[in-house]
């Protein structure tokens, strides 16, 4: 998180604010009955949070079809994926903004090193694990990092995401200017690999869209400032401290910790959950110019991707 916003004074939440994994168990397990088909630990950083396998064999134990998927920035990565394979995760996907090893310090604000990250993904590929790449990309930072990020995946059979910049909270000044357009990066990467054709979505309410090089490496481009995709969303969020965001850019969550807490049975969560879902209106992608769009958002690091 931005040292600058959470420095050694913050104050961040007690324990008992946030969710047990009892309890991110038991919001799982009254959701998947509403048609959740993947479930996603984000974060922050998860891998931070002890024993995150034990959570991830707890959301197994829910359901043993049901996607079980971990972002993280992969610099834990190597002393965890064994044990998140043998609990049941399927995939992970792991943000990695820049091989030069300054420019990743920088962007990261961190001592880490991309060789830690790319340790990390090569032991996920080792003991199984699905390996997804994401890269937010900022004009004037990291685009010469797209076709070296890009060779690194393809030589991996990785498929790397790369990501317009987007305004979230209130920690990232919104500026245009900041932003390299999907159709920018696949020019980037044409001139590294060739004529780039589009690949049909398995999904509607997929937010990569997958393009190929003629050798049939894939690529997904998440384009959420030039081509919002905000009518196909269906993506809810439980945040660390049980609020219920139905969308990234939300203003405010909708509290469940407090019905889990008060003895709540599945099927009252399921209809809290649904009605909910049903009465959500959010389409901050395509409102970000009005008026609504200035007030104050959740922070990424509070609810993740």
């Amino acid at each position: 998180m931005p040292r600058e916003h959470f420095g050694t004074e913050h104050q961040f939440l007690g324990r008992e604010e946030i969710l047990s994994y009892e309890e991110i168990s038991a919001i799982a397990g009254s959701m998947l009955p509403l048609g959740v088909q993947k479930l996603r630990l984000t974060g922050g950083e998860p891998l931070m949070r002890k024993d995150i396998a034990l959570l991830v064999e707890m959301l197994r134990g829910l359901d043993e079809n049901v996607d079980i998927a971990l972002t993280t920035n992969g610099v834990l990565l190597k002393q965890h994926a064994t044990a998140l394979k043998a609990a049941g995760l399927n995939r992970v996907t792991v943000s990695l903004d820049a091989l030069d090893q300054d420019l990743f310090q920088k962007m990261g604000d961190t001592t880490h090193t991309p060789n830690q990250v790319i340790e990390g993904i090569d032991h996920a590929l080792e003991v199984g694990l699905l390996v997804k790449v994401n890269t937010v990309v900022q004009r004037g930072l990291n685009e010469s990092e797209i076709a070296p990020i890009a060779a690194l995946c393809f030589e991996r059979s990785i498929t790397p995401r790369f990501i317009e910049f987007m305004d979230v909270g209130t920690t990232n000044q919104w500026n245009l200017d900041s932003v390299v357009s999907g159709d920018e990066m696949r020019g980037l990467l044409s001139r590294s690999f060739g004529p780039l054709s589009r690949v049909q979505s398995e999904h509607p309410s997929d937010v990569a869209k997958r393009w190929q090089t003629e050798k049939g490496d894939k690529v997904g481009f998440i384009q959420s400032v030039t081509n919002p995709f905000c009518g196909d969303c269906s993506r809810a969020r439980i945040s660390a401290n049980g609020s219920l965001y139905t969308c990234l850019f939300a203003t405010e969550g909708h509290d469940v910790r407090a019905l889990v807490r008060f003895g709540a049975e599945p099927l009252d969560l399921q209809d809290a959950i649904r009605s909910i879902w049903q009465g959500r209106k959010d389409r901050y992608s395509e409102e970000r110019t009005t008026e609504q769009s200035l007030q104050q958002k959740v922070e990424m690091s509070f609810i993740g991707g």
